[in-house]
């Protein structure tokens, strides 16, 4: 490719992403925005007398603390047990060879590609039937097997990725595949890690129909399902209450996204792991 057709490519390049950052920018300042206009309709505008009244009636127990908290109960439950049980799957797909390694792999591609409402009416007979319905870790755990199969595909990439040299020493020293697998293995993948755990948090944070179908007591159900509170039964919204609960409900994910960051590390020590 010549020069003057790379330039183009560059600058076709860049104004694609401007018009998707401006398609992003103009949701984010409405909730800006609007969260502090008490006067807020649903499109953009500044606001004539700003005020945090909108913050102070939603920051309620019942509006957004316990739903928050459900949230969290919720996403962290489901995010811990998948990345749990995708390190212990992901681990002998990378290192042990086996014939139907590639079949089981295309079956759990599949299975991140069902549409979760695919399987929600048999999933809720299934919860009657065993009298889990309304119960908070019956839903950590569904939630946590809708998660697996993206989850199991992405950390066998990572697990792939440590040098398998490490854990024959570590054989040597008459460690166990175990031992080998928390002591050397998941040390060296934290970033992979975080990058699961992250996905699967976000993916729960963000779910409303699971949580909505399989608990039915209000005090139960997570933030993603209360926010419906705010959409009157005869078409009025209170945009500028639903704006703050928005923000409010954006905080933690932010908030993980940057702890994870801070703490996951990089590849510096897979790299001085394996240096001499």
């Amino acid at each position: 490719m010549s020069a003057p057709q790379k330039r183009g490519a560059a600058v076709a390049s860049g104004a694609a992403l401007v018009v998707v950052g401006l398609a992003f920018l103009d949701p984010l300042a409405w909730i800006l925005l609007a969260s502090i206009d008490p006067a807020a309709r649903v499109s953009v505008g500044l606001p004539t007398a700003p005020t945090l009244d909108n913050f102070s009636a939603v920051l309620t127990p019942e509006l957004t603390f316990r739903p928050l908290a459900n949230s969290l109960v919720l996403s962290g439950g489901s995010a811990v047990l998948t990345v749990v049980v995708a390190t212990l799957a992901a681990y002998p797909l990378s290192r042990y060879k086996m014939r139907f390694n590639r079949s089981f792999l295309y079956v759990i591609l599949f299975g991140s590609c069902l549409p979760i409402t695919a399987v929600m009416v048999p999933v809720y007979t299934l919860f009657v039937a065993l009298d889990t319905l309304d119960s908070i870790p019956a839903t950590i755990a569904f939630l946590a097997a809708t998660s697996l199969p993206m989850a199991v595909w992405m950390m066998k990439n990572f697990v792939d990725s440590v040098p398998i040299s490490l854990e024959e020493a570590a054989w040597m020293d008459g460690a166990s595949s175990m031992r080998t697998l928390w002591s050397v293995v998941v040390p060296l993948m934290r970033p992979g890690l975080a990058v699961v755990f992250i996905f699967v948090f976000t993916q729960a944070w963000g779910n409303f129909f699971v949580p909505f179908v399989l608990l039915l007591d209000p005090a139960k159900q997570p933030a993603a399902v209360t926010i419906y509170t705010f959409f009157g039964t005869q078409g009025a919204v209170a945009y500028g209450q639903l704006a703050a609960f928005s923000v409010l409900y954006s905080v933690p994910v932010l908030a993980l996204y940057l702890l994870v960051q801070r703490f996951a590390g990089g590849s510096s020590a897979l790299a001085g792991s394996v240096k001499g």
